[in-house]
Parts: C-alpha cells; structure tokens; sequence
C-alpha cells in the first residue's frame, strides 16, 4: 500500500470535500511550522545546506503522529545506511570515476530490489539508502576526502528535520494512531453493516462492489496502522494482536456476506427466518446514531443468532433419495454460512472492545504463520534493473559530456527510478511528481532570486514562505491532491535553496533546474520503455500464490491457525487491489474470486480439523483426505478455459452421501462445507485455475 493511499483511508469522512477541514489546517501550519523551526536551528548550527531539515520536514509530514514517527524513523535509517555505503563506496573507488558511478548505480540496484519486496515504510527507508549514497558521493567526485563530512552533514540535516516534524506531530493537536484505529475499525463494521444489508436485500450490484474493496482495502490500513500506533506508545503492544486477529474476522464476515448473497435461496424454509433476523439486525445496527458506543447487546444478540444457527434445523424426511440429501445438505450450508457472519461479527466488535479497553497480559497466540507472505521476486528485480541501468546510462552521459549540472539530473533519475518503482502505476505517480515540480518553479525564482535577495532576513523569509507552504500543506493534506501537493513544497525549497544571504544568481538557479525537471522526465521514460509493467501479469502472479496457499492447506502436514491464514489471505487481497484497479473491469471477476478463495481456505481448515476428529467415521475421513487431495491437483495444475476437473463433481456427490448416511450436525456440517467449497469454485472457474502468466 502507498502511502498516498493509506493517507486517503485515515483522513476524516470530510477529506475528499475541497474544503479543508479543521484536521487539514492543524496539519498545514503544524507542518509549516516544523519546517520552519527545522530551518532556524539549521541556520543557528550553521550547517552546510539547511533547506534539507526543512525539506524533510515536508518529505515524513503525515496526518498521524505514528505515521510520521515510522517515516522518519526509516528515513533516518535510510540516509545513515546511505551514508555509510557512500563514504565506503567514494572511499574505495573514489578515484575512478566509471568505476565509482557503475558502483553506486549497482548500490541502487540492490536498494531497489530490496524496497520492492518491503512494504511502507521499510520500504521507502531501503529505496532512500540507494538514493541517499548518490547524493552523498556525487558532490565528492574527485574529492574522496569530502565525503565523510558531506555525509555527517547530510545525516545531521536529515535527523533535526526528522526530529522536528516528529515532535510536533506528538505534542501539537496530535492525531493518533490508536484513535484513528479504533474510529476506522467502527466505521468498518458500519460499512460492514450496510454491505451484509444490502447483500441481504438483492442491493445495487455497484454499490455492493464498493463497499466490498473499501472494506478489503479498510483492513490493510488497521494492519498499517497498528505499527504506527505501537511506535507511539509502546502500552499499545498489548493491543496490536487483537487488531490482526480482528482484521482476520472482518475479512471472514465480508466473505460470509457474499456467499449468501451469492446463493440465496428465498423458498427455503429453514433459513428464511434467519436471514430476515440478521437483515434486521444489521439494518438497525446501521441506522442506529453512535450504535458502536456500546456493543454489548449487539454482541448478545449477535450470539443468539449464531447459536440459532449451530442448532440442528428441521429437515426433511429421510427417504433415502438424492433429492432429500441435496435439500439437507443446501439447508446446513446456508445455515452454516449464516452463523459464519454472526460470528464473525461478533468477533469483530469484540475486537472493538479489546482495543478501547485493553488488557495488560501479553496474548499466547504469536507464534508465526505457516504460509509465508507473498514477495513478488519478479517484479523487484525488474524495479532493480531499470533503476540501476537508467542511473548508470545517464551518469554515463555525464561525464561523457562533462556537463557539470547534469549531477543533478543524475541524482533525480536515481531518486525517481527507485522511489516509485514498486507504484501500482509508477508513470502516472512520476507525472505527479513532475507536475508538482513545474508548478513549484516560478514561485522558488519569485521569492529566491527576486524578492529575498531585496528583502534579507529570517523575517521576510517567513513573510513570503508561509503564504506558499501553507496552501501545500493543505493540498498535502488532501489525498486528490497529496502527490503533486508534496512534489511542489519539496522542490518549492530544493529550488529556494534557503541560505542566510540569498543573492540573485538566475543562471545557477534555471541551470539546476532544468536538470532536476530533465532528470524526472529520464526517469519517467525508463519506467515506459525498459521492461514496461504489466498490472495483469502482476494479478496472475498474486492469483497463483493464492491458489497455491490454498493447495498448501489441503496437503501441508501441519494445519495452520485459522488467524495465520486469514493474514495471509487480506495480505494477498490487499495486494491484488491495486492492480486490478489497473486493469479495470477485466480484473473484477479476480477480486471476487480472491474474496471466494478466503471462503474456500476456511472451508479447507474445516475439513482438515474433521478430519481429526474420532467421533468422524473413518470413511468419511478418508473422503475429505481424496477430495483435498483432488482439490489441490485442480488448483496446481488446471489453466483457465479448460473444463473442469471432477473435483466440483466429487465434492457434491461425497455431500450427498455423507448426508444419506447420517444426520448428525458434525457430520452435515462436513457435507455443507463440501457445499461451500464447491460452489465457490463454481462461481469463479477461472479463478481457481493454473494463470497463464
């Protein structure tokens, strides 16, 4: 997820509105007032180059304390990996110039390649250690000697803006992350409400699509935003498990939903009732002002309904024909989903509690997955590639040509290369960045080169800045405008320059410039021509890992927590988000499949415990062992357009014998999830197929 995008789903209902609201103003001036006392100390410690305190000020500005915290914190840890890679680097092939270039290009290679298999925010820590060792180095060329200095300085500037911005983000009307956890988790199970409301009531087919990626998308933001609140107060700890085990449920009650949306039945008796209990329940639930103030009778209520459903249903007599089975196995099916979503539910607002009023022991369950969290190896080495080659062809150039403010066009190409390699849509977040940059010139010449020139003095410094960041700031604050909003306030000062004594100099100032504008565009043309990105073949990768976590539960010895492989799930889903986005509605049939997939992972997990159980007859036991082991050889191994293999078949034919055989409920419940299981694969075929990719 980037970090536009998880500003987007923690601002305030109000943000998308062109109003600012009063959270956007605290933001702005708390920011502008960050970079400004980052700017005054630089100047009092008379460092080397103190637009850059200020300028990072800008760089980690967030709109939660803990985002900006971890930014920073990566940051920091960035620019002194940097640092050192580039005093180690200058220092042994400083004296060549083609070997030291073709070095740092490398370097940015391998911290490209690193940032692309990380998330936000390691991952921008690891990108800015590629980049941070070029900034370093390049100033030192021919002058090895300098580069210690240059990359104490560097750091130094770094960690007071860093140190700026984070303790004014804590200490000035701080937005928190564990407040912005809890608000977003309500405003989730209300979304959650109206979407299980409308499922229930045949709703907008658009709209249910909706709700259905913000809340999958929801579920990465309280995944992201329990680090930044653990980085806020280490007392949040205790809290950060129920968040990811509540992440896990709301995922679940998400899938439920739409299975029984997906398959209802409006004629069958046993469920009627409760299907319109739980249209009632989420109906008032929903319409109810400040509903979550309290969810101890919607916790009860939400109990009852899920015991309803546990219970053994009146089911038709058993006649011995096919026709009875199906309708037994059809009413425990959609009865098991049922208490599924109640359950679900309810574990999510008891979520909801274990965050308002945590407790203070430390939870048993941290034992790590068994599935392993999905890294697309391909893609990072295809983001390494491009952002070493481009680096070292332009760098090439530079000293081919010997055109000394092509340094700068140097730098820019590395930074934009590496920086948003890993985008869903890396050009369209490039021309942002470019965008912000244009606009960002004629201000930085107007107050640079011909007013604080006139005009010296820290005072009209303020004057003439404030009424340009603050409006960026704002802009920054809004997530339409957040990319090109950021890319004007940081080359706003880059341009500026600030210095205590500001001359004009306007040959320098266009020269420098155009290096920085000519740099993005490189870049932005690398990520066009050299080894283009394909969203869709990005969609079948993640596809395949699915299918394959999902063959890993039908035959890895070991049964992994329900908790693990729901992690694991939203992880891939979140994933899967963005690119399909790209893709638009060619990828609308993967994301449902990749919510059905969930649906069938748990369903898997069902049989797998079953399996275990003594009170199972050994014959259906070893049924659930040839059905997942059919199951698994039907998601390794079959294309999409292909028929399907018998396994669709089988699980039918086993759910109706098992429930010929017996009509206890562990043992209907064993036939439902075939059901389940079966019908999933029904709905999306191609999905639950080997991709061509």
């Amino acid at each position: 997820m980037t970090w536009t995008r998880l500003k987007e789903l923690v601002e305030t209902p109000l943000s998308g509105l062109t109003q600012p609201t009063r959270s956007d103003w605290i933001f702005a001036l708390r920011t502008v007032s960050a970079g400004l006392i980052a700017l005054l100390v630089a100047y009092a410690l008379k460092l080397d180059h103190p637009q850059w305190a200020m300028m990072t000020v800008f760089i980690v500005a967030q709109p939660v304390a803990g985002m900006v915290l971890a930014k920073g914190f990566y940051r920091l840890l960035g620019t002194l990996a940097g640092g050192l890679a580039a005093v180690g680097i200058t220092s042994l092939f400083g004296a060549n110039p083609w070997l030291l270039v073709s070095v740092l290009a490398l370097w940015i290679g391998v911290c490209t390649l690193v940032s692309s298999l990380l998330r936000n925010p390691e991952a921008y820590g690891a990108a800015l250690a590629g980049y941070t060792a070029m900034i370093i180095s390049l100033p030192a060329l021919g002058q090895p000697h300098i580069v210690v200095d240059l990359a104490i300085a560097r750091c130094a500037e770094i960690a007071l803006g860093i140190v700026c911005a984070g303790v004014t983000s804590r200490l000035i009307l701080p937005k928190l992350a564990a407040d912005a956890i809890i608000s977003r988790l309500k405003r989730s199970i209300l979304d959650l409400a109206e979407y299980a409301g409308g499922a229930f009531s045949n709703g907008d087919p658009a709209s249910l699509a909706a709700l259905q990626r913000k809340l999958i998308t929801d579920a990465q933001t309280l995944a992201e935003m329990r680090t930044y609140a653990r980085l806020e107060a280490p007392s949040f700890a205790t809290r950060a498990h129920p968040v990811r085990r509540t992440i896990g449920q709301l995922l679940w009650a998400l899938s439920a939903a739409r299975a029984l949306h997906s398959h209802r039945r409006p004629k069958n008796a046993a469920l009627i009732p409760m299907r319109s209990e739980l249209k009632a329940f989420v109906g008032e639930l929903s319409a109810t002002p400040g509903a979550l103030d309290d969810t101890g009778p919607w916790v009860a209520r939400l109990d009852a309904i899920a015991s309803k459903a546990r219970e053994m249903p009146d089911l038709p007599n058993d006649n011995g024909s096919n026709d009875t089975a199906e309708e037994k196995v059809g009413t425990i099916t959609r009865l098991t989903i049922a208490g599924d979503f109640a359950e679900a539910l309810k574990q999510v607002m008891r979520g909801l509690d274990a965050l308002r009023s945590p407790v203070s022991r430390k939870s048993s369950e941290r034992g790590q997955p068994a599935l392993v969290v999905h890294r697309d190896y391909q893609a990072a080495w295809r983001n390494a590639v491009r952002a070493a080659l481009a680096t070292l062809l332009v760098a090439v150039f530079w000293l081919t040509t010997k055109w000394s403010e092509a340094a700068g066009t140097v730098i820019l190409v590395a930074v934009v290369s590496s920086l948003f390699a890993a985008r869903p849509d890396p050009v369209q977040s490039a021309w942002g960045f470019f965008t912000g940059t244009l606009i960002a010139l004629p201000f930085a010449f107007l107050v640079g080169q011909v007013a604080l020139p006139a005009l010296p003095g820290f005072g009209w410094f303020t004057l003439f800045v404030v009424p340009i960041l603050v409006p960026a700031a704002l802009g920054m604050a809004n997530p339409r405008h957040v990319g090109v909003a950021t890319a004007f306030a940081i080359n706003f000062l880059a341009f500026l320059s600030p210095h205590q004594q500001m001359i004009y100099d306007p040959g320098p100032f266009f020269a420098g410039s155009a290096s920085i504008l000519v740099g993005i565009l490189i870049a932005i043309g690398v990520f066009i021509v050299v080894l283009p990105a394909d969203p869709w073949v990005t969609v079948e990768r993640i596809s395949q890992a699915m299918r394959e976590d999902l063959a890993r539960l039908c035959l890895h010895e070991r049964i992994p927590r329900r908790s693990a492989f729901e992690s694991l799930a939203y992880d891939r889903i979140n994933q899967l988000m963005p690119q399909v986005q790209q893709t638009r509605r060619k990828g609308d049939p993967i994301l449902g499949g990749s919510i059905s997939a969930v649906t069938v992972g748990l369903e898997v997990l069902r049989l797998r415990h079953a399996q275990l159980n003594s009170a199972v007859p050994h014959e259906t036991v070893e049924s659930i062992g040839n059905f997942l082991r059919g199951l698994a050889g039907e998601l390794l191994f079959r294309r999409p357009g292909e028929p399907q293999t018998a396994t669709v078949a089988v699980a039918r034919q086993y759910a109706a014998s098992i429930a010929q055989r017996s009509d206890r409920l562990e043992i209907l419940q064993i036939a439902a999830s075939l059901r389940i299981i079966a019908a999933a694969m029904e709905d999306y075929p191609d999905f639950f197929a080997k991709g061509r990719a």
